[in-house]
């Protein structure tokens, strides 16, 4: 059964140059999920690595040309390879395109250092009896997105809002904040059992639905492709439920400014900070 993560399996096309094909699943508006993409490019720049004791610590990613689905190429680049730290650079295009996904990302080794989070996950309801994107629309509740389903969500990510409002709620005006369960239909996983980072970077590319709790339902539609993304990861985590915490801090000119963090709920010692991300966003209307 296609799960959409076959999508990482690449196929060597010459010295640090990889092959594979970003399926439909991933589709959004009008192109691939950006994380997706990334992801890819994390795999590649892992394979030319080679060193799994070094794990992926930040990424960022600029989306200078739009990635359509279908064949993609990646090419790596290592920048520098260290004993416990090294930073390689990977572009996933279109055979033929000029411009695609470009990211640099920096892996390294465990290392002797101190150990604290600032944040904090905020006390919400689990997602247990929370109604899902999946579920039936309360009685006489019309959609507000005329769209028809993506199977982004319907096949790849089951989502249950918990801060914000709901697409079935009515519209309060209130910060430029969501938060939502997410839970990973066909989760990718490790030799240890731990969620591939590729999870991580797919979820926290979800980042619009802040500036969309800030609008409200809007005359015009729009949607928002991203200028860059940026990751930092932080721990690892379990496949199940876990919750994605998105901010809108800024919008202007046209472009808004997001970030978001990802916890694991079962960890070890409580809550556990998996991610953080931010996202420069523009907006662009139908």
């Amino acid at each position: 059964m296609a799960t959409g993560w076959e999508d990482l399996e690449l196929v060597e096309a010459g010295p640090d140059r990889f092959t594979t094909s970003i399926s439909d699943p991933w589709m959004l508006m009008v192109a691939p999920q950006g994380g997706i993409v990334a992801a890819v490019a994390v795999r590649a720049m892992e394979r030319v690595l080679g060193q799994p004791e070094q794990s992926l610590r930040t990424m960022t990613a600029l989306f200078a040309g739009q990635v359509a689905s279908g064949p993609v190429e990646i090419e790596v680049q290592t920048l520098r390879r260290g004993r416990s730290v090294s930073q390689l650079c990977a572009t996933v295009r279109n055979p033929g395109a000029k411009a695609g996904l470009t990211a640099v990302a920096a892996f390294g080794a465990p290392r002797r250092g101190f150990a604290f989070t600032e944040l904090e996950m905020p006390d919400v309801p689990g997602p247990e009896g929370l109604r899902g994107y999946r579920d039936p629309l309360p009685d006489g509740v019309v959609f507000e997105f005329d769209r028809p389903p993506m199977p982004f969500w319907e096949e790849l990510i089951e989502t249950r809002p918990v801060i914000g409002r709901a697409p079935w709620e009515p519209f309060e005006d209130g910060p430029a904040e969501t938060a939502y369960w997410y839970r990973l239909d066909h989760p990718p996983t490790q030799p240890d059992g731990c969620l591939d980072v590729a999870g991580a970077i797919v979820l926290l590319d979800t980042m619009p639905g802040s500036v969309f709790q800030k609008l409200g339902p809007q005359e015009e539609n729009w949607f928002a492709p991203s200028v860059d993304f940026t990751i930092h990861i932080l721990g690892s985590a379990r496949p199940g439920w876990l919750f994605a915490h998105m901010r809108a801090r800024h919008a202007g000119d046209g472009y808004a400014s997001v970030d978001a963090a990802l916890w694991d709920p079962a960890g070890d010692d409580g809550p556990t900070l998996v991610a953080h991300a931010t996202q420069v966003m523009l907006f662009s209307f139908m």
